[in-house]
């Protein structure tokens, strides 16, 4: 019986003295995995009491048959209600298990006479005793194994936090011939007893009552039990989430995810799902990923008389591409319904190998109406030092290891974040102070011509952030010529109001600006940035019907991984990382 459903469930008894009887029991089965039920009902021609239990992992029905019967079946009929349904109560199971005995308890509960699974996490992470002595079910992967004489010690964890949790296994174990056999990445089933453990590092262990080993793992499993390259991971993006560091680049990354959709619905913000498939080119450089289905022969390709691939016969009618952002889609909704955000992936054809860039990526996108520069970097700021302060909160264990392995001064650095007001510094400014620096010694700098104009490189970024400002940093109106056709000019005729969050360890973080709502200045700038305004007709309609000053801003969440967690290569920051020549998994 499936989740949601509702079934009747018809018991048939056969009785040789009284000939057939029926019994009905309704059953309703809401939100359960494998329902399971004890069945009671009156016997045939109201003789006797039928108590029949319903396995709902293995669906079939299970009977103990009374003295006089011989044999019941189990009829499951689409719809239906009668009386006669009875559901033991369950005793208070332990933390996320059932405690040790709890059979009948967990049987009612849905869980087909199974303990319910324990996470690793609430029994590693336990800040009380109220696992002590309870009976849990671990499930997970084996980190190591040692033999002693009488015991055999596992490491199991299950990707719910940095630590595994120890459980030692006795020689009387049923299934103990198999234990010893188990090497590292095989999977195991436990059921044992929380105890105090005498080993340091860790409060609790498991006392194994029972052991199933679910998936064995052959010797030639790539990762061993030595530290691996990060490199060497990359060829095996399939298994490296089984490895310490990847394993909590996804919990942290999760949990960054998590903190975005929490502070931006407590902001008042909606949250919007912009389109991958788009005619437009938000960025202008054209770096994007052609969408098409016509022949990929060159001789079969449609033309036009000058030669000109004729898309009116692709599938979209006209030319098609992965979009670069979400922005634009953005703006549409920010001009009718406030502030909005969107957070999806996005696409860029850049040609880069570089530890910074990659071709798939996710951007976080928000859009405030009635709003400007200012607005934008003290949302901006106040969305940094929410999610930053969420991954201190519940990554704690995982970013004590990125600070020890990968960043000695990861956790100061974020503390910095989270205590310190951002500065914010006038490009024109920020130039001033490179020079300044950079005249010093020349020779230290891979670009050392910097002037009014110049677009700034990731070293000029991270002097300023690390070195300058030692915290993160706003360098705002930018020179119109280096930024898009979307930004609106300041008074001044050389720059826009636009923006660039800058952090220790990273560069760049967030690019953001105010977005022109004149139309007249709009359709001109598109035109000097060789854009049509006929192709962008939709987005120009918003500054045509009621327009408002609106501003937002684009956050890399790759780039916010790494300098969360330390990581240097944005490769590392995403499950599957696609780059130029590299598109495996």
């Amino acid at each position: 019986m499936g989740p949601g459903s509702v079934a009747m469930l018809l018991a048939t008894a056969w009785r040789p003295s009284a000939g057939f009887g029926f019994v009905h029991h309704a059953i309703t089965a809401t939100g359960a995995r494998a329902p399971s039920f004890l069945l009671t009902g009156v016997g045939a021609r109201g003789k006797g009491q039928a108590r029949s239990f319903y396995d709902g992992r293995r669906g079939r029905l299970q009977t103990p048959a009374p003295a006089s019967g011989r044999s019941r079946s189990l009829i499951a009929m689409s719809e239906g209600s009668s009386p006669g349904v009875t559901l033991p109560e369950a005793p208070a199971s332990a933390g996320e298990g059932a405690a040790g005995g709890a059979g009948a308890a967990a049987l009612a509960a849905g869980t087909g006479g199974r303990a319910k699974r324990t996470r690793v996490k609430a029994i590693m992470e336990a800040t009380d005793d109220a696992l002590l002595g309870k009976t849990v079910a671990v499930k997970g992967w084996v980190r190591t194994k040692r033999d002693q004489k009488a015991f055999s010690f596992v490491e199991v964890n299950d990707g719910s936090c940095m630590k595994g949790v120890q459980v030692v296994i006795p020689q009387d174990v049923p299934t103990y011939a198999a234990v010893e056999r188990l090497t590292t990445g095989a999977s195991v089933s436990v059921t044992g007893v929380v105890v105090e453990s005498p080993g340091k590092g860790q409060r609790f262990e498991v006392k194994a009552q029972e052991v199933h080993v679910v998936g064995e793992c052959p010797t030639e499993y790539p990762l061993q039990k030595k530290r691996h390259t990060l490199e060497f991971l990359r060829g095996i993006a399939h298994l490296r989430p089984r490895t310490n560091t990847i394993a909590a680049v996804a919990r942290v990354r999760s949990a960054l995810a998590q903190a975005t959709h929490d502070f931006f619905r407590a902001e008042g913000f909606l949250y919007l799902q912009s389109p991958i498939i788009t005619a437009s080119d938000c960025e202008g450089a054209g770096e994007m990923f052609r969408v098409t289905t016509l022949p990929s022969e060159v001789s079969k390709v449609p033309t036009l008389e000058d030669g000109s691939t004729d898309y009116a016969q692709d599938f979209f009618g006209k030319p098609a591409f992965l979009t670069v952002s979400g922005q634009l889609s953005g703006e549409t909704h920010a001009c009718a319904l406030g502030d909005v955000y969107t957070f999806g992936p996005t696409f860029r054809a850049e040609n880069s190998q570089t530890t910074r860039h990659l071709a798939e990526f996710w951007m976080i996108e928000p859009e405030m109406s009635f709003a400007d520069l200012r607005d934008d970097m003290d949302n901006a700021e106040a969305f940094v030092k929410h999610v930053v302060s969420h991954a201190m909160e519940v990554c704690g264990s995982d970013l004590e290891f990125f600070n020890k392995f990968y960043d000695k001064e990861l956790l100061q650095r974020l503390q910095r974040i989270k205590d310190k007001p951002f500065v914010r510094v006038r490009y024109a400014d920020a130039v001033t102070a490179l020079q300044e620096e950079i005249a010093k010694d020349p020779s230290k700098w891979a670009f050392p011509d910097v002037s009014f104009g110049t677009d700034l490189q990731t070293e000029h970024e991270r002097w300023l952030a690390e070195t300058r400002y030692n915290t993160a940093v706003f360098v705002y109106d930018y020179p119109r010529d280096i930024k898009a056709f979307y930004m609106r000019d300041n008074d001044d005729g050389k720059t826009v109001a636009a923006m660039d969050l800058l952090v220790p360890g990273v560069g760049e973080l967030i690019g953001g600006s105010q977005r022109e709502e004149r139309l007249e200045q709009l359709e001109a700038k598109m035109v000097e940035f060789n854009l049509s305004p006929d192709d962008y007709w939709w987005y120009n309609d918003l500054r045509r019907y009621g327009s408002v000053p609106h501003a937002g801003y684009g956050l890399g969440f790759e780039r916010l991984v790494c300098y969360v967690t330390g990581v240097e290569n944005i490769r590392d920051a995403i499950a599957f990382p696609r780059s130029p020549g590299s598109a495996e998994f």
